[in-house]
């Protein structure tokens, strides 16, 4: 795998959350991810995952679909619900592509069939990196403009503070 991340220091490296019924899954994507610089932590079931979220605060999630327990669809809601920001990459077997399709609805950053081809998880975790860039970007930008109209504003009261200070 020739994963290539964007715009990270190797001080702080992109956390992915591993959410998988299945070890061997994970143990492959744990040493692949880790290879490739990445955070990695990991859970057994939705359940485990869920907590693990709320822990680690990842920056993506990769989970597989069909789990017991919480399946990968309500896990994908409950992280929205929590961190609309945080990016899901869907992992899903052959016969479980309209629940892949019907995963996007609920904003999965994509997802990955099995067995995972190393292509495909790097461009889905490329893409996945590309929309936390973008959302990263326009929430600074929001915050200058914010800072600048604060800052243009204050300027204006004490523009008219002056004007009627002159006027009596």
């Amino acid at each position: 795998m020739n994963l290539i991340r964007q715009n990270q220091s190797p001080t702080d490296p992109t956390k992915i959350l591993i959410v998988d019924d299945e070890p061997g899954i994970r143990k492959v994507l744990e040493i692949t991810l880790s290879a490739a610089g990445y955070d990695i932590c990991q859970a057994g079931d939705g359940e485990q995952g869920l907590s693990a979220f709320t822990r680690e605060a990842p920056d993506i999630v990769i989970t597989d679909i069909k789990m017991p327990g919480i399946d990968g669809i309500q896990l994908l809601k409950k992280i929205k619900r929590l961190n609309r920001d945080t990016e899901v990459i869907m992992i899903t077997g052959h016969g479980d592509m309209a629940l892949a399709v019907k995963s996007l609805k609920f904003e999965a950053a994509d997802f990955i069939t099995k067995p995972i081809d190393s292509n495909d998880l790097e461009t889905a975790i490329q893409k996945a990196e590309e929309r936390i860039n973008i959302t990263r970007n326009i929430r600074h930008y929001m915050d200058d403009l914010e800072t600048l109209v604060e800052e243009k504003d204050k300027k204006l009261h004490e523009s008219e503070a002056l004007v009627t200070i002159g006027m009596t």
